[in-house]
């Protein structure tokens, strides 16, 4: 379909101002790599610095509250986190969803407030290992996915990550057949909603994606690019997973 692959650090809650560097390094590998698009989406401390130093990849923010402003001590608008200078961010993260109590309508309510603020969305979803183990997690996480979609969802402000919660940072991964069924699953939930639309819409994967396993979960053809973790906070690691990314895409061409 011509999907250009996307490629997305989140560096969760870890990164200080010495940590710059690897902001900018990274900056350099995006531009020696210019067909796959890049980001880091960095904690809110380092977000209008890392601006400053991206190079040629963007930078996002973690989160965000629905509302414009108001009694939400310690919440940030998407507003707040466009003036800091952030074009994406990440709503939905299986963290939020289970640690903070984030329901689908509070992320699609999310979604909305980003792109009514001008930024990009990377929306996930993703199912625990009971319910996989149980031989539900496809229709699960499809009908998680249809509740959390805004209503004006779009390919060219919205991409979708597949987070297996079981996988993300134990470096264990469903088999290759299980994220190929998977992404196929959501591609066809997306489309049962926005249409042909779907087809255009980026599904990254986004559970323990490292170097040695990129290039294989790449070469899937539902799987536009990846949610990186542990793997995205130096440009050594991060390096290889956007390489494999150009390499399947000058493949596909």
């Amino acid at each position: 379909m011509g999907r250009r692959k996307l490629v997305v650090g989140n560096w969760k809650m870890n990164g200080m101002r010495a940590h710059l560097d690897e902001v900018e390094a990274i900056g350099r590998v995006a531009a020696a790599h210019p067909s796959v698009e890049v980001g880091l989406c960095l904690p809110a401390t380092l977000i209008m610095a890392g601006s400053e130093r991206r190079g040629a990849a963007f930078i996002g923010g973690q989160n965000c509250h629905m509302d414009i402003s108001g009694a939400y001590t310690g919440s940030l608008s998407a507003e707040m986190l466009a003036e800091a200078g952030a074009t994406w961010v990440i709503t939905g993260h299986s963290e939020r969803r289970e640690a903070r109590g984030e329901t689908n309508a509070d992320i699609a309510s999310k979604s909305e407030a980003a792109h009514k603020a001008g930024i990009n969305v990377i929306l996930c979803v993703g199912e625990t290992l009971a319910v996989r183990d149980a031989g539900k997690a496809e229709q699960v996480v499809a009908d998680q996915l249809l509740a959390s979609l805004p209503d004006d969802a779009a390919a060219d402000w919205l991409a979708v990550a597949y987070e297996p919660i079981w996988a993300i940072g134990t470096g264990r991964i469903p088999t290759l057949e299980a994220v190929a069924t998977m992404h196929a699953a959501l591609r066809a939930a997306l489309a049962s909603r926005i249409g042909a639309e779907a087809d255009k819409m980026r599904i990254l994967y986004g559970g323990s994606m490292n170097g040695d396993n990129a290039a294989d979960l790449m070469a899937i053809a539902d799987v536009d690019g990846g949610l990186v973790g542990g793997a995205s906070l130096s440009a050594k690691k991060f390096a290889p997973i956007i390489e494999a990314a150009e390499q399947r895409m000058a493949a596909a061409a």
